[in-house]
């Protein structure tokens, strides 16, 4: 896209998003621009300085994970841009969750690439209705935190595998953090050298008030499907594992750190240490509500 273009295609990105724009306690800290970075081989960093967004790049088009808030997406395409790539050249679009601060973009990068968009069964219906149902642990009834609706989702079952030319993506369901949450694999080579890459779903187990994961009156209990997404993550074949929220990885330290001899992305022990971290915080959620619980009944 020539120069000129690509201004004229951003300011019309941008006036059309100024109606869909989020706000936010942790907005405007998550949405402050960052400079595109090379992760490994063809994996590139096109995020915001708080929400992750990946662009894996391949000689027969690209696909994009995740697209962060609605007004994050005009900061989005100039990082792929500035990468020197074109946004027409993205053919698919992956989702980690559907929730405001990952998805909300999705709807206006969709339509600046044509590409078709991807998610699990239940994160596919709620891109296209555009809020969350009500069994979504942060489910409010006037949420008015909305996802810009996607038309036309394409729904992956557990373990299905899409490509985009030489490229093969694998999604793993993983429930927990939202009911259709999905974590994306894939390979990236670099010098004859092939690593495993992970891009992981949020694993926080984060609700409105009167939500319980141990279950309630209103609510199964989702402790066993929670803790089998963690140990699926830990299970993973991970070289690389780069999560939805940058920090949960430590994607810009990394970053800084990184040189031509060094690379900090490459962990092995990375998706385990990510599993570990959530379980550690899974538990402490559990002992909380049990202790609500049981002050709630007079124990």
């Amino acid at each position: 896209m020539k120069p000129a273009a690509l201004v004229l295609a951003l300011a019309g990105m941008n006036g059309a998003l100024a109606q869909d724009a989020v706000t936010c306690s942790s907005c405007d800290e998550w949405n402050k621009p960052a400079a595109p970075f090379n992760i490994y081989a063809n994996a590139y960093y096109v995020g915001t300085a708080g929400l992750s967004a990946v662009l894996v790049t391949g000689p027969q088009g690209h696909v994009l994970l995740d697209g962060a808030l609605p007004q994050s997406a005009p900061l989005i395409q100039k990082n792929i841009e500035a990468l020197g790539f074109k946004m027409k050249d993205v053919k698919l679009i992956l989702n980690s969750h559907a929730h405001f601060d990952h998805a909300g973009g999705i709807a206006a990068l969709q339509k600046a690439s044509g590409a078709i968009v991807a998610h699990s069964p239940h994160g596919a219906q709620v891109l296209r209705d555009g809020t969350p149902g009500t069994d979504d642990p942060q489910y409010e009834p006037n949420d008015r935190f909305y996802i810009p609706k996607v038309a036309q989702v394409k729904e992956v079952k557990d373990g299905e595998t899409l490509s985009v030319g030489p490229l093969r993506f694998t999604v793993h369901h993983t429930p927990g953090h939202t009911p259709g949450g999905t974590t994306w694999t894939w390979q990236s080579c670099e010098q004859g050298r092939c690593l495993d890459m992970v891009y992981a779903d949020s694993l926080t187990p984060v609700s409105t008030d009167g939500f319980y994961y141990s279950g309630g009156a209103n609510y199964p209990d989702r402790t066993a499907s929670f803790r089998a997404t963690l140990a699926k993550v830990a299970a993973l074949k991970c070289d690389i594992v780069i999560a939805a929220h940058p920090s949960a990885t430590d994607a810009f330290g990394k970053a800084a750190a990184k040189t031509a001899q060094s690379n900090p992305f490459i962990d092995p022990e990375g998706c385990r240490k990510l599993a570990a971290g959530a379980t550690r915080n899974f538990d402490a959620r559990l002992q909380r509500e049990r202790d609500e619980k049981a002050k709630a009944a007079g124990r």
